[in-house]
């Protein structure tokens, strides 16, 4: 499979990231492996085939991520056709771009449904992805398994919520890494507005109720193709616990992560978000649940794995790429038979019993 994975920038790429791990796994089974970020896309003249600067992944006996991730920065890029791909992966965070590179964050969407549309498989499906990387998506889940919440621009009306619901939590709409995340006790708050004004800077404002526990920490589990993703028994789930007085719990905010034993409502609120997220074509997701409610859905590149490898001693990446496999397989088969993406070989022709 040749198989490209599209990132903000290369050269930020951390080898700590739940990417470097992907891609590694995918190099291990025999697969060409590329890195391409958002500004190194050309489109060229006449039928507008898409190209690429990219930078090729090699894994040698005894490397380290950071070794592995090394070499790939310190090759010379080379310029690859990516309608040639079988399938591309979207790891870029448009979110991180927004603010200071506004020009870069829509382009995996773009370049993502380009592709797709050649013939390229490519995950989560772009069609859908742009609307999945709202914290609006959420909304589209039964109520049963998520908090109330009030998504506006209008301060009075988040003043308003907070005195119905009491203790709630403020963020922004198109938000991560826990910046710019408040709690509320009621409306009676002394720095309410200031607060709430800190997050209508960032757009949208999404105003969600309090989840008793929340307090202690959520629990971040991922899904592939809206099944539990598990390897040996073990979950590729963990409980995120915040530090010091802190009330996010949020990795990158200082957050701690210890494992998680997931009970029957982890469970059931997976059955309830299966089918929709496999219809919308939502591959590898991260949810972030509290008690019976799911917090947050991260469609896009969700992190985390080096927290469930550390602390389970279980690598899941082989297993995300063997279902990358499998449905670069199937959407070849089942395309039009004028479609050029269907006479390519399909994966096992390529590559045998991988």
């Amino acid at each position: 499979m040749k198989l490209a994975f599209f990132v903000n920038d290369v050269p930020n790429e951390i080898d700590e990231y739940a990417t470097t791990r992907l891609a590694r796994a995918a190099v291990q089974r025999g697969h060409e492996v590329w890195y391409v970020g958002v500004g190194d896309v050309e489109a060229g003249p006449g039928d507008g085939e898409l190209t690429a600067r990219a930078q090729a992944a090699e894994f040698r006996p005894g490397d380290t991520l950071a070794t592995f991730m090394s070499r790939l920065k310190e090759r010379d890029a080379e310029r690859i056709v990516m309608d040639d791909l079988d399938a591309l992966f979207l790891r870029n965070e448009s979110i991180d771009d927004l603010r200071y590179r506004p020009w870069a964050s829509p382009l995996g969407v773009v370049f993502g449904q380009m592709l797709a549309a050649r013939g390229v498989t490519v995950v989560n499906d772009p069609s859908n992805l742009g609307r999945a990387t709202s914290k609006l998506y959420l909304e589209e889940f039964p109520a049963a398994i998520r908090p109330r919440s009030l998504v506006t621009r209008d301060p009075a009306a988040i003043e308003r919520f907070a005195a119905e619901v009491g203790h709630c939590v403020v963020k922004p709409l198109y938000g991560s890494k826990g910046r710019n995340v408040f709690m509320i006790e009621d409306q009676g708050a002394a720095n309410l507005a200031q607060m709430t004004a800190a997050v209508l800077e960032d757009g949208y404002a999404i105003a969600q109720e309090f989840v008793d526990g929340g307090e202690h920490g959520d629990a971040r589990i991922f899904l592939l193709e809206g099944r539990l993703l598990e390897h040996d028994g073990k979950p590729a789930a963990f409980r995120r616990v915040p530090t010091g007085n802190d009330p996010r719990a949020n990795i990158s905010a200082g957050g701690r992560s210890v494992p998680l034993e997931l009970g029957a409502g982890e469970r059931d609120i997976i059955e309830a978000m299966s089918e929709k997220l496999v219809a919308d074509g939502m591959f590898f997701v991260g949810i972030d649940v509290i008690g019976s409610k799911v917090v947050e859905i991260n469609a896009e590149s969700p992190g985390g794995l080096q927290s469930v490898e550390r602390l389970y001693d279980i690598d899941v990446c082989p297993t995300v790429i063997e279902a990358l496999e499998r449905r670069t397989d199937l959407e070849i088969a089942t395309r039009p038979s004028s479609s050029p993406a269907s006479r390519r070989p399909r994966l096992r022709d390529r590559q045998g019993s991988s």
